[in-house]
């Protein structure tokens, strides 16, 4: 642990024997350069073509849209970490899901003279961001071979787009992965999501710092447990790959919030071993169960 940050609230929480982290191990920028960039319906997106690097055209592949949390569209690159997409770039995770396109559309987030967040993923995003999927699908992927599924993976903020995305367009999405949300949808729409057999991939730490558990999502476990289908992840503690409690001291305490941090890694600890025991094989285990269908 790093003595120059405070401790965090739930310190003297923590299991007997075990230690506070306050980093993931992992490099970030390191497949930055995988990534292209361009701009559509008033924003800036990243995106990754399997077909540049290595995988053939002329086949279907899924999509996986990232939106980023509040705040990250200010960090510039590092943003392709922060939604948890960088590594899905790389050839182990592409191998794993035989091949995929990445899509990380960005929010036109300023800061105003008070140094308050402006213009981060909310409600009037919503036509624009599935103008940009859409169009990615039909004018850039289609010539390409096309895409099977389309899965949205969102951060933060973004978890909260992503449910507003899926109300919005339920036959669209044939995956949603909330990270760190905090609003979940009505039982209409969960209704829609088993009508359309979306799946959903509820991940929520239970001592998330920004989002109440016991107060946003414990009341509405009993409804998602009646879905046809939807993974409850809700880990007691968050972890980063050296099995260290997650501290992020960024003026507030927010590393239990960080659950994409453990998600970016595919929930595996550096040693290889899962994080969650019903998940052998991570999340990619998880994504490669819903394509298999």
């Amino acid at each position: 642990m790093d003595e120059t940050k405070p401790l965090p609230p739930w310190a003297d929480q923590i299991p007997e024997g075990s230690f506070i982290s306050n980093a993931p191990t992992y490099k970030v920028g390191e497949y930055f350069n995988l990534f292209k960039s361009g701009n559509a319906c008033g924003m800036k997106y990243y995106f990754y073509d399997p077909t540049e690097h290595g995988y053939p055209a002329g086949k279907k592949y899924p999509l996986l849209t990232f939106l980023h949390g509040r705040s990250n569209a200010l960090e510039g690159d590092i943003c392709i970490n922060y939604t948890g997409a960088e590594f899905y770039a790389t050839e182990k995770y592409q191998s794993m899901l035989g091949g995929a396109y990445i899509l990380i559309p960005i929010a036109n987030e300023k800061r105003n003279k008070k140094g308050y967040i402006k213009g981060t993923w909310d409600k009037p995003y919503t036509k624009p961001l599935y103008t940009l999927i859409n169009s990615f699908v039909d004018d850039y992927t289609a010539p390409r071979g096309g895409v099977n599924k389309k899965f949205v993976f969102g951060n933060s903020a973004g978890a909260r787009m992503t449910y507003i995305l899926g109300t919005k367009y339920p036959s669209f999405f044939d995956a949603l992965i909330p990270i760190g949300g905090g609003e979940i949808p009505s039982d209409k729409t969960l209704d829609d999501f088993d009508r359309y057999n979306v799946h959903l991939f509820l991940a929520n730490a239970k001592r998330d710092e920004l989002n109440d558990y016991n107060k946003l999502i414990v009341p509405r476990l009993p409804r998602l447990n009646k879905m046809k289908h939807c993974f409850i992840f809700t880990p007691e503690w968050v972890y980063n790959g050296d099995k260290g409690i997650a501290s992020i001291y960024v003026g507030i305490e927010m590393g239990q919030h960080c659950l994409v941090n453990p998600m970016h890694c595919n929930l595996t600890f550096d040693d290889g071993t899962p994080m969650e025991k019903t998940l052998p094989d991570g999340i990619l285990g998880w994504l490669k169960t819903v394509l298999d269908e």
